[in-house]
């Protein structure tokens, strides 16, 4: 799930906009005009499948996926397609030499978020190419990366290239909503060496199309809405009465609002913050090198936890994000709720964050409860083979670009596969510049510039981890 926001906050809080300046431009990819107007055809014809929750083009787009990879030379008997929870997922096995091993995974997703032609200002499922970039829903998040990872997986076969372990395309129908499909998928290929998701990390680019930093997303926090639920016989308003359902609901947030959880590091984010040091100005790039060197530090903690950019970063938060209250304006209220949205760092107990909120509201007239699931994964580690992979396909194509590893505060399919204990690396092929991500938005545009280097990318990332 790429972010417009992220993009901006990276590019603007680690002063990489200057540091752009001194690297080289990107060199030309040896890509030849075939592979990349292929992956151009199968980026455009990928957006035309309306790929949306409750839909009906799921099954035929997977079925059109799978005859690019047949007609390259797949077995079709190597190619499943298995209708599950209302959507569908795809898996390709490209057989390698050694089936002792444990299969590479390349995953990613088919589905994209609903997009309203009227709002938009060409149709969002009709591929529009125009001034250098491809438009339509999913153009970036994530037919982009699926387009791309297809078109390198079918060159590789169509070249006899055998690799030295299974490689295994692996796509989800419901990244975007329900994650179903995706538990699923991660269950049939549990046996997985590590995954590489096309659907997390990727680059960035300068407003002059400099190369500033790519990321490999290696963590992300867990995602869980907590319900505070407050009730009250409630009476007339002339006649007032304690206590008050929304006053005691007032107060439970903000005992909340008034607390910090502990501060927190792992692999991930400690390298993060060590990269990214160097490249930020002042006080703020102090307060990194001291929180790396102490986790501790209570000065450091607390310049980076002012910042919004990188709270999300140190600690596991909660935030009150909806409230509802009281039935008439003339009654006392029977009922007030609110919903806390909590991003909680890797490896922390859901539970222990749900007592910990019982513990500050120390009331037990406040209920609270889960609303909905959660999926718990610690964070992958920053495995040398994988680092390694990565350095040398992004440089091959952006020379000396910082590679950073990330921990997103969103969610990606590598939640599942972490879950099972398989490593999981958001590696996309795409960098694009801040202004260019219209992900989840209107006007979802890709820059057309960008489909070689994802190859060469992909291609790299794919011979090199197979082996």
């Amino acid at each position: 799930m790429h972010t417009r926001t992220l993009v901006r906050a990276l590019l603007s809080s680690l002063g990489l906009l200057t540091l752009a300046n001194s690297l080289p431009a990107a060199s030309a990819p040896q890509v030849s005009a075939a592979r990349h107007d292929q992956a151009l055809d199968v980026l455009r014809k990928s957006i035309e499948f309306r790929t949306v929750k409750g839909g009906d083009q799921m099954l035929p787009y997977a079925e059109y996926l799978k005859g690019v990879l047949v007609s390259a030379g797949f077995p079709a008997e190597d190619i499943r397609i298995v209708p599950t929870h209302g959507t569908a997922i795809l898996i390709a096995r490209y057989r390698g030499a050694d089936s002792r091993k444990k299969p590479i995974v390349v995953n990613g997703h088919m589905d994209v978020v609903e997009a309203k032609p009227a709002d938009w200002q060409r149709d969002p499922f009709k591929s529009v190419v125009e001034d250098g970039y491809v438009y339509g829903r999913g153009a970036v998040d994530n037919k982009f990366d699926v387009a791309i990872v297809v078109a390198t997986i079918a060159n590789l076969k169509k070249t006899g290239w055998k690799p030295g372990r299974d490689v295994v395309l692996a796509l989800s129908g419901d990244e975007e909503t329900d994650m179903a499909s995706t538990q699923v998928l991660a269950q049939e290929i549990k046996d997985a060496e590590l995954v590489l998701n096309d659907d997390g990390g990727g680059g960035l680019l300068s407003d002059d199309n400099r190369p500033i930093v790519y990321r490999i997303q290696g963590a992300e926090k867990v995602y869980v809405d907590f319900v505070l639920t407050v009730t009250n016989p409630g009476g007339h308003s002339s006649r007032p009465t304690r206590p008050n359902a929304i006053n005691q609901l007032a107060q439970a947030l903000d005992r909340i609002d008034h607390y910090e959880f502990p501060a927190q590091q792992n692999e991930i984010t400690k390298a993060y913050f060590k990269g990214s040091a160097p490249n930020v100005p002042g006080p703020l790039g102090e307060a990194m090198k001291r929180f790396v060197a102490d986790p501790t530090d209570a000065k450091a903690i607390a310049t980076l936890s002012a910042d919004k950019e990188y709270v999300g970063q140190v600690r596991t938060t909660c935030v009150t994000t909806m409230i509802e209250g009281g039935h008439a304006q003339n009654a006392l209220p029977q009922r007030a709720t609110a919903n806390i949205n909590c991003r909680i760092f890797p490896g922390t107990p859901v539970a222990s964050v749900q007592q910990t909120l019982a513990g500050l509201i120390n009331d037990p007239s406040v209920v609270i409860t889960r609303d909905g699931s959660a999926v718990e994964g610690e964070a992958s580690p920053l495995r040398p083979d994988v680092i390694a992979a990565v350095t040398k396909a992004v440089h091959a194509v952006h020379p000396g670009v910082p590679i950073l590893p990330n921990m997103s505060a969103g969610a990606t399919d590598s939640m599942y596969f972490r879950t099972l204990g398989i490593p999981s690396y958001g590696t996309s092929g795409l960098f694009i510049k801040a202004d260019d991500d219209y992900s989840h938005g209107l006007n979802e545009k890709v820059p057309v510039a960008s489909i070689d280097g994802a190859l060469t990318i992909w291609d790299i990332l794919i011979r090199t981890l197979a082996k």
